[in-house]
This record gives structure tokens, C-alpha cells and sequence, in this order.
């Protein structure tokens, strides 16, 4: 199978919240392809368990809290110290805290601090520096569906995810214009994931989430393909579905629906047989 051109033997590979979950499967994954990985997550613990699994491979690990743009910097000079380059970038570090729209604030700074702020920091920091390096190169954003859906129930998770998703779309048009630039933006977007964020609790995986590993195999077989979104399925939720989802979201706006009017008591059956009907729009 052909890979992104980043993806190589002997490339290097940053990642945060590396540790476990999804930055870990990617740790994996990459480590796998002959590459060279640091490691950055909120617990030295964590990260120790990391490097042991992936004992085979060149890992540097570095303790890193992704909303302080101090931190993000001296992540930024521990790999390059390290590797002397960076080829991917995958900012992944990621909290969950139930924040609605005029409640929990502890929660609201927490997470945009991280989910937002961190990637920010991690795009400011390490963008130049890969774009200098003239080698092929990627920046890996994870994202979520709750940024472009925005369901009622998480509001400020939806509001880090969305600005994810907007900043990690300037990023991609300003890569492309800068003449010989051949670092690549990508918006990662998972399904239900059975990682430990999303367990709660539970040891065993719902049926209808996917293993971080599945979701780094489509997110592989995506880069090649040279998307931009990856928006990946699960057990429970095709393609088709999520693209009717966010469909009907844009058209809240186009035909001044009531907000959130998919979860709006008076819309329930109209979007019901909306997911029916015969495909309105073309990939």
C-alpha cells in the first residue's frame, strides 16, 4: 500500500496525548512503518507503560501539558534535539469535560485550554519548522463530530472541536500557498472509539464503537489518499449516515430552522424519513 510520503522509514513522529487511546494506536501504527516517535502526554507514568510496549522502536517520551505554549515549545526542542526533524505532527491530547452552555466555567476553561489551545500551540509551535525542513511532511489534528454536528449536551467540547476543525482548514489553504511547501494538513474525525475518555467506566468495548488501532488504519488509508477529512465510521454509524447528519446541520442555517433542529421534538420525524430517503448529495 502506498503512504503518505511523511509516513517513512526513519522519519520522525510527535504526538500528543500519546500515551494511550488513539495517540497510542497511531504510536503504534508508525512505529510499525520503521519510524521514530516522541511521546507526549500529561503523565510520566503513562508514558513510561508506552515505551515499554513499543520497546522495539526509537521513543522519546516528554511529559507535556498541551495548554501551556511553554511546554508545547520544549516538546518542540526535545524532538527536534532527538530526531532533527518532525514529519508528522498529530496533535491528539484531548479532555471531556460536561459543560453546558451557562454552566461548569471550571470545565469550559479546562477544555478549551486543552482540546483548543493545545492544538493551537502545537500548530504555532512546530508549522515552521516543518514547513523549513523542504521534506514531505504532515499535521494531524484530531477533531470530532460533536464539532460540526454540535449535539445539545457537551457544549464546550463542541465548541473546541469546531474551532479544531476551522483552524485546521486556514491551515491546510495557507500550506498549500506557500510556494514549494510539502507539509500536508489533515482533520482527523473518529467515530465512537472505545478508548479511555469515552469507557466511563466500562472494561468491555460497545459493540458499535471502533478500537483506536481501526481508526488509525482508515486515518493511514486516508493521508495516502490525500483527504483532508477523515471522517471515520464505526460499527454503528456508514458514511452515508454521518454525511445526512451533516447535511441536515448546514441546512438548519440555509432554511432558518430552529437550532439543533435535529434534536427538536417538532423536527424528529422529518429527519427520520430524511435518512431514507434516496441520496441527496454526490460524493
Amino acid at each position: 500500500m502506498t503512504q503518505h510520503p511523511a509516513l517513512a522509514v526513519g522519519r520522525a513522529a510527535v504526538i500528543t496525548g500519546g500515551a494511550s487511546g488513539i495517540g497510542f494506536a497511531a504510536a503504534k501504527r508508525f512505529a510499525a512503518l520503521g519510524m521514530k516517535i516522541c511521546l507526549a502526554d500529561l503523565s510520566e507514568e503513562a508514558l513510561d507503560r508506552a515505551r515499554k510496549q513499543l520497546a522495539d522502536a526509537t521513543v522519546v517520551t516528554v511529559p507535556t501539558d498541551v495548554s501551556r505554549l511553554e511546554e508545547v515549545q520544549r516538546l518542540k526542542d526535545r524532538a527536534y534535539d532527538a530526531f532533527g526533524e518532525v514529519a508528522v505532527l498529530m496533535n491528539n491530547a484531548g479532555v471531556s469535560a460536561g459543560s453546558g452552555p451557562f454552566d461548569h466555567y471550571g470545565g469550559w476553561q479546562r477544555v478549551l485550554s486543552v482540546n483548543l489551545w493545545g492544538v493551537i500551540n502545537g500548530v504555532h509551535t512546530f508549522t515552521q519548522a516543518m514547513i523549513s525542513q523542504g521534506t514531505p511532511a504532515a499535521i494531524i489534528n484530531t477533531g470530532s463530530k460533536q464539532g460540526i454536528t454540535c449535539p445539545p449536551g457537551n457544549t464546550a467540547y463542541n465548541v473546541t472541536k469546531a474551532g479544531v476543525k476551522v483552524l485546521t482548514e486556514g491551515l491546510a489553504h495557507a500550506l498549500r500557498n506557500i510556494e514549494g511547501c510539502q507539509v500536508t494538513a489533515h482533520l482527523l474525525v473518529p467515530g465512537s472509539t472505545f478508548t479511555g475518555m469515552t469507557a466511563r467506566g466500562r472494561t468491555e468495548k460497545p459493540p458499535g464503537s471502533w478500537m483506536p488501532e481501526q481508526v488509525v488504519d482508515f486515518m493511514v488509508a486516508a493521508m495516502a489518499a490525500g483527504d483532508f477529512y477523515i471522517i471515520c465510521p464505526d460499527n454503528d454509524v456508514t458514511r452515508d449516515i454521518d454525511n445526512r447528519r451533516i447535511l441536515w446541520a448546514a441546512e438548519d442555517i440555509i432554511r432558518n430552522r430552529p437550532a439543533l433542529s435535529r434534536w427538536h421534538r417538532n423536527y424528529q420525524t422529518e429527519f427520520a424519513q430524511f435518512l431514507t430517503l434516496a441520496s441527496p448529495f454526490r460524493r
